[in-house]
């Protein structure tokens, strides 16, 4: 029998700068397993605009904190040999690597050059606003410190079709650039009339040697990484055709099992099967609907129906291809996309994603460890490992829904054979305390089930007919189960013979 796989994003926005986060996954790979982590998402690894940058801001995709560039060696989370053994020992522990990649853009250029752009209105990028004009722009990318190591490509203004930044006048602004088969590409997301363009140095996928050299980048990062697959940043703004070839030649390269995720940041439930048909089915995409869904429960409170919170989600509507989050760096406080979960909520919303039957759920290293910067918060790693406790060995089996009170839901996992002990029964809580009257069966009669998240500490003993009353405390959740079993060490070592699963079936993201 597989147990769950659970997802971990190990990073947050402010993740300190010192080069030591390879160093600090290799550390804790050990642990994340303990914990019931199978997969951990990395940051972009390739090297930034400094020693600073999160990795978004990307310089030279070949240099994965290997070459003297942008006055630094390593990259902010160290380098590339430490990066390799990360990986390895992650491997060795039986936790699968999805890699970062980012192909939107590209910054931090090593010279400026003159070509001529026409200006855009950043509200809708389809109206031109000024007649065609030469700027200099940051579009030059000859990476000194690497040379024709590993690629020879260098990269000019040709390779792009926008910009964000006119050196020759100190002026920032959208500037499509001009020339031959030159436009935004139609094939992306629609917002702001045309969401080719996002930021710095926008590349060019209508260009052929772009899309050459591109794949076989790809393909050359996951042979030097030997990672299991990648999450790929900002796919609404990249030629879905792109995408879907792109998904297409890595698993060609590496397998059916390689695992791809994409960043898809669009609520809309339609237009996330309108990019899955696009792209075949041949990734999963972030469920960011149930995102502001958990948001928005946060905020309401007792106003929120939480009867409808995966209404026109994507977990509801394509549950094989929904990787459900509670929030990530972006979302976090002060970043791009905030729309931070209230931490009264956070447990209840990571129950929601963790104890039942659909999607690939994901656990934010912020929420996990905590968050740094201006606004520190501190992690909830107890409460989480509560939860994940209950997912590997609990929520198994058919799944019935109680979600018949707008303050009150409930759901019950009935367990299976396999798995001795397993099932359990889950309440949350929007408002008062309350309480749910569910079927969990009538082999369960007579057993005494405890919560696992000891919010409470009384005891649900299970009628004979298989019913029994689950309470749980007002604006909060409880999980009600038979006590987790704590093997002794001879017994754990040879559950982690038997149960470990391969990195290829933890890539696969199955339930």
């Amino acid at each position: 029998m597989k147990r769950n796989h659970t997802m971990m994003q190990f990073f947050e926005w402010h993740v300190a700068a010192d080069g030591q986060h390879w160093k600090r996954l290799a550390r804790l790979a050990p642990e994340l397993k303990a914990a019931g982590i199978d997969s951990v998402w990395i940051p972009p690894v390739t090297k930034g605009q400094s020693a600073e940058d999160t990795g978004y801001g990307i310089y030279d995709l070949y240099d994965l904190g290997e070459f003297d560039q942008k006055g630094t060696v390593r990259t902010k989370y160290g380098t590339k040999q430490e990066l390799i053994d990360a990986i390895a020992e992650c491997m060795r522990h039986g936790i699968a690597v999805y890699v970062d990649v980012v192909m939107n853009h590209k910054a931090g250029a090593d010279e400026t050059e003159a070509f001529k752009v026409v200006e855009v209105d950043p509200a809708n990028r389809l109206k031109v606003i000024s007649g065609p004009f030469e700027i200099e722009g940051w579009t030059k990318f000859t990476f000194p410190g690497r040379g024709d190591e590993y690629s020879s490509f260098k990269w000019n203004f040709e390779h792009f079709n926008g910009t964000d930044y006119d050196a020759r006048k100190g002026r920032t602004g959208i500037f499509k650039i001009i020339g031959e088969n030159k436009d935004w590409n139609r094939n992306v997301d629609d917002e702001f009339g045309n969401y080719d363009y996002l930021m710095f140095a926008n590349i060019d996928y209508c260009h052929p040697v772009v899309r050459s050299e591109m794949l076989e980048w790809g393909k050359w990062l996951v042979d030097t990484l030997q990672c299991g697959g990648y999450r790929l940043d900002a796919i609404k703004h990249i030629n879905y055709d792109f995408i879907r070839e792109f998904a297409a030649e890595m698993t060609r390269k590496r397998g059916e099992d390689f695992y791809i995720v994409g960043e898809f940041w669009n609520p809309d439930v339609e237009a996330c099967r309108q990019f899955l048909d696009t792209v075949d089915y041949q990734i999963d995409l972030f469920d960011v609907a149930l995102h502001y869904k958990f948001q928005a429960a946060s905020l309401g409170g007792r106003n929120f129906d939480l009867t409808t919170i995966f209404h026109d989600t994507l977990v509801q509507t394509h549950p094989t291809n929904a990787v459900t989050f509670v929030d990530n760096h972006d979302s976090q406080p002060h970043e791009s996309l905030e729309s931070w979960v209230g931490d009264w909520f956070k447990p209840s919303a990571y129950a929601l994603i963790l104890l039942r039957l659909d999607g690939y759920p994901v656990v934010f290293y912020g929420d996990y460890y905590g968050i740094g910067g201006p606004s520190p918060i501190d992690g909830k790693h107890e409460a989480i490992d509560r939860l994940l406790s209950a997912r590997y060995h609990k929520a198994y089996g058919e799944q019935n829904d109680y979600f018949d009170h707008p303050n009150t839901i409930g759901w019950v996992r009935r367990g299976v054979d396999e798995i001795p002990g397993s099932g359990c029964a889950v309440v949350v809580s929007g408002g008062d305390d309350g309480e749910k009257r569910m079927f969990v069966g009538t082999k369960r009669a007579g057993e005494s089930w405890t919560d696992l998240t000891l919010n409470r500490d009384d005891t649900v003993v299970i009628g004979r007919d298989g019913w029994a009353v689950f309470p749980v405390n007002g604006g909060s959740v409880s999980v009600w189960a038979l006590p987790v079993e704590q093997p002794d060490e001879d017994e754990s070592a040879l559950e982690h013979t038997l149960e470990t699963d391969t990195e290829e079936e933890a890539a696969a993201g199955e339930n």
